[in-house]
């Protein structure tokens, strides 16, 4: 589960911490720069990631987690236009840090169709680059590491039905074509402002090329209200300008996408089956929603073999 804002704030550098690593990323008078926490919408708890204001400039102080440094030194030891910047890197007290390009614009929690044409784009630039590409298996999130989270989170479906449904995916997982992909593409990790950019990489890596558009489309809710706004309508267009951008360039017929779409997608749902079976949360709201949508395609996936 995420941890709480209450274990995350045990964790936070100090003051002395922070300035010290903007000195050594090569920030003059870092003594002097502004510094501002980013803290979370939902529960208000802090992120390890810091608004650093110098004069004029602006910049994003980050302690990476997981294979950040990875996929950065990876992946985008060049500039790319649909991720930050990473303007310099140091290592401090054990921590690695990241001095990264702020980025305008605003997250898709409330999805409208011309940010989520500007996000779908940036996906696709992203994927059809490394499409496929070989040696580029070793480094940050791999299949074989992914894999065994995926697995692991079979182990907790509690269902018969489900757990059949899941070998399904777990076949596919195998054989579906690879792309990078950042392996945690809820709405608020995408920026979309002149351009959209994909932030918060501890997750990345080659991975089947899914792992990122059902991620982005699973967790929203045609509802105002609820703290991932998609509309149906724009779930619909999103799916099918998806495919015209990215596999269906590459050959792959769009019964297959869409069967394979529901696999992960499939997948997704049962995130949170595994928390609540897991963690004692099956009284929390989420779970009867995630488990109905499982169930209905799980009985369509075990169905269609």
């Amino acid at each position: 589960m995420a941890s709480t804002g209450q274990t995350e704030e045990k964790k936070m550098p100090s003051e002395e911490e922070l300035r010290e690593a903007l000195r050594l990323l090569g920030i003059p008078d870092a003594g002097n720069a502004g510094l501002t926490a980013f803290t979370s919408d939902e529960d208000g708890s802090q992120y390890a990631v810091w608004l650093v204001l110098k004069g004029e400039e602006r910049y994003v102080l980050k302690k990476a987690k997981a294979y950040e440094k990875e996929v950065y030194s990876t992946f985008f030891r060049e500039k790319k236009s649909y991720a930050p910047e990473l303007l310099g890197s140091c290592s401090l007290n054990g921590d690695d840090w990241l001095l990264l390009e702020y980025c305008e614009g605003d997250d898709l929690r409330y999805c409208d169709r011309p940010r989520l044409i500007k996000a779908l784009d940036a996906l696709c630039e992203m994927q059809e680059e490394f499409w496929q590409r070989s040696g580029l298996y070793d480094r940050a999130v791999t299949m074989d590491r992914a894999l065994e989270a995926a697995e692991e989170r079979g182990r907790w479906l509690g269902s018969g039905l489900l757990e059949k449904a899941y070998a399904v995916y777990l076949e596919a997982y195998k054989e579906t074509p690879r792309s990078l992909c950042h392996d945690d593409l809820l709405p608020i990790n995408l920026l979309v402002g002149e351009r959209a950019v994909l932030i918060d990489w501890e997750y990345g890596g080659v991975l089947p090329y899914l792992t990122s558009f059902a991620r982005l489309i699973a967790h929203g809710r045609d509802d105002r209200d609820y703290y991932f706004c998609l509309s149906e309508a724009d779930r619909a267009f999103a799916v099918d300008y998806f495919y015209e951008r990215l596999p269906g360039k590459h050959g792959i017929s769009y019964d297959e996408y869409r069967r394979t779409l529901g696999l992960f997608l499939f997948y997704e749902y049962c995130e949170w089956i595994m928390v609540g079976n897991r963690y004692d949360g099956r009284d929390d709201e989420r779970f009867g929603y995630y488990m109905k949508l499982a169930e209905d395609a799980a009985k369509r996936i075990v169905g269609e073999r």
